[in-house]
């Protein structure tokens, strides 16, 4: 049972005080609630009615089955970013999953669970000790959860897939309650929506990754002057798709934030790649002199180093409590016109914004259509574009460059985004990023959640 330096007289709060252990916060609880309830995006400020900190399943069950008998809007938090703050909600439950952050290593079956309120930094630690590693994103404190059910790219996919091609079970509580595992023999339908189709349908409470050998990477960023963003973008558009998969490279624009760069560039606008090759360092070596051949860099960091430095890199330069609105696409060529485009937005609003395009042909394009909810396997890249910054009066500014800088790309799109790049968009943009899968989606959310209980993501509403 748990208990509360703060009572609350509200006789649903004691209701889930009475079912779990974790430690069950309200308003009343003063400055531990609101530190409980704040999240990665600073932009983001709701007041939760109760927030269940659950330390094992019992605790995920009983917070699912109040939260239904008593009628309220459930959020399910897992510890991550969530840009859009789906991890919360107004007056209602949030089911905060962080302090499930359980990881286990098989090194003989090359594979690792890990529970739902990890970070991949938490996996990376754990499966570095055996020189293995799986497919997450680029900034260590991302959540585990979150990635995985919106689908998962990163420094890895080009080679090995995207995060939830190496997804090999789950354990999910449903809306009514019940634990159920979902792989590809035990509910194939419910694992097929898992991957790609966000939380719309349980909270899964422990995921099950298939790992690869992966220790030392030759990895890090390149930075060319802005002014040579129109030739180095062209290079890289005709060099990536032929490029060996063990050799990835995204690229970005943006400023040059403070340490760990030269004081000499800090502020300077620049475009750039981040190296991360898994392969031979003469194959490495290859790629890196091609590019140098394209345009001098202002700066260049690519050396050996273990595969959880690439992925911590960014983790300072982004921390918690930023404010963020970001909004993606996928594109599947970049034409002469969307390089324009991309010219014309170069200059940032503040020096934490950025345009990134990341790389999901490869591996992660040989899996088809229909596999998984994941739509867009013929797509090349997954962009974004992120107005960033720590102070609240530049939240127009960094809205209206991010919300411009998009609607003036989309016409070069592929048409859909990746789930975890979107805000609250509308049922238009969900349809179009599932696609041909959006109407299956719906049967098998019919099927495990008919009343849509789990709906405040972005939501796949349960087919008639």
């Amino acid at each position: 049972m748990s208990s509360h330096a703060d009572s609350s007289d509200d006789p649903v709060v004691e209701a889930f005080e009475a079912a779990t252990r974790g430690p069950v916060v309200h308003p009343a609880a003063g400055d531990e609630y609101d530190a409980a309830r704040a999240i990665y995006n600073g932009m983001i400020d709701k007041e939760p009615r109760v927030i269940v900190r659950c330390t094992d399943v019992a605790d995920v069950i009983a917070a699912v089955t109040l939260g239904r008998e008593h009628g309220l809007e459930t959020a399910i938090r897992s510890g991550g970013h969530n840009g859009a703050g789906h991890a919360l909600v107004d007056d209602g439950l949030v089911i905060d999953l962080s302090g499930m952050d359980g990881v286990r290593v098989d090194p003989d079956a090359k594979t690792v669970r890990v529970e739902p309120g990890c970070t991949w930094g938490d996996v990376d630690h754990a499966t570095h000790a055996f020189g293995l590693a799986t497919v997450s994103g680029v900034v260590s404190t991302t959540g585990v959860g979150g990635l995985t059910l919106g689908g998962g790219h990163g420094y890895l996919t080009r080679q090995y897939g995207l995060t939830i091609d190496n997804l090999l079970s789950a354990d999910v509580v449903l809306a009514d309650g019940r634990l159920v595992r979902a792989s590809s023999e035990e509910n194939p339908d419910l694992f097929w929506a898992l991957r790609g189709g966000g939380g719309n349908f349980g909270v899964v409470t422990s995921f099950e990754f298939r790992l690869h050998p992966v220790e030392t990477v030759i990895a890090g960023p390149m930075f060319w002057p802005i002014d040579r963003l129109e030739s180095t973008m062209r290079w890289y558009r005709d060099w990536l798709p032929q490029a060996p998969e063990d050799v990835s490279a995204f690229y970005l624009t943006g400023e040059v934030p403070g340490a760990p760069f030269p004081p000499e560039i800090h502020g300077e606008t620049v475009c750039g790649l981040v190296w991360c090759c898994t392969g031979t360092e003469e194959r490495a070596n290859a790629a890196l002199r091609e590019a140098r051949t394209v345009a001098e860099p202002l700066f260049e960091h690519v050396d050996p180093m273990p595969y959880p430095a690439i992925q911590s890199v960014f983790d300072d330069i982004y921390p918690p409590g930023d404010r963020w609105y970001w909004k993606g696409d996928f594109v599947a060529e970049l034409t002469d016109d969307a390089i324009a485009v991309h010219e014309r937005f170069a200059a940032v609003p503040t020096t934490q914004s950025f345009m990134h395009l990341y790389p999901i042909d490869g591996a992660a394009s040989r899996v088809d259509a229909d596999e998984t909810a994941w739509n867009y396997r013929d797509a090349t890249w997954s962009m974004v574009v992120a107005g960033v910054d720590s102070d609240a009066d530049n939240d127009d500014v960094i809205t209206d460059w991010a919300h411009e800088y998009w609607e003036a790309l989309h016409p070069h799109s592929a048409g859909g985004s990746y789930v975890n790049f979107m805000m609250d968009e509308g049922d238009d943009r969900i349809r179009a990023t599932y696609g041909d899968n959006h109407d299956r989606l719906r049967a098998v959310k019919a099927v495990y959640d008919p009343d849509n209980f789990f709906h405040v993501n972005q939501n796949i509403e349960p087919a008639a």
